[in-house]
């Protein structure tokens, strides 16, 4: 529930000229993202902004030299990756108390396809937050 600590999902990355993102960066992220508001309509641009402008990343050319879209695909990576994370904790603990079945989602169905509003909700949840109302 603290950002600050790895999540335990492994974040496989796609090579970008032979660089990668580091936890940290991710952490910053994703902190970013919910801080901005995730269903936003600018939010990867004034993310790009947060990113030139802190002072964490001063001297790290590759995340600066990110673009919108860049970040936004690697946001939407690591929204899905907490999401399965959240998604395989909330099984363990209804499988603890006996309720839903392995491999069901509650609706009944395998999978299912969250909206940006229950994605907020898996993120502040994940951050140790409280969801606005």
């Amino acid at each position: 529930s603290n950002p600050v600590l790895p999540l335990e999902a492994v974040v496989s990355t796609q090579s970008t000229g032979g660089k990668h993102y580091n936890e940290e960066e991710d952490r910053f992220l994703i902190c970013k993202l919910f801080h901005l508001g995730i269903d936003k309509e600018n939010v990867y641009d004034e993310l790009r902004t947060e990113v030139r402008n802190s002072s964490f990343f001063r001297f790290d050319w590759f995340l600066k030299s990110r673009t919108s879209i860049e970040l936004q695909r690697r946001c939407n990576t690591l929204v899905t990756l907490i999401e399965r994370e959240m998604a395989e904790i909330e099984e363990r603990e209804g499988r603890k108390k006996g309720g839903i079945a392995a491999g069901k989602k509650p609706n009944g169905s395998g999978t299912s396809t969250p909206t940006f509003k229950r994605k907020a909700e898996m993120m502040m949840k994940m951050l140790g937050k409280k969801p606005k109302k």
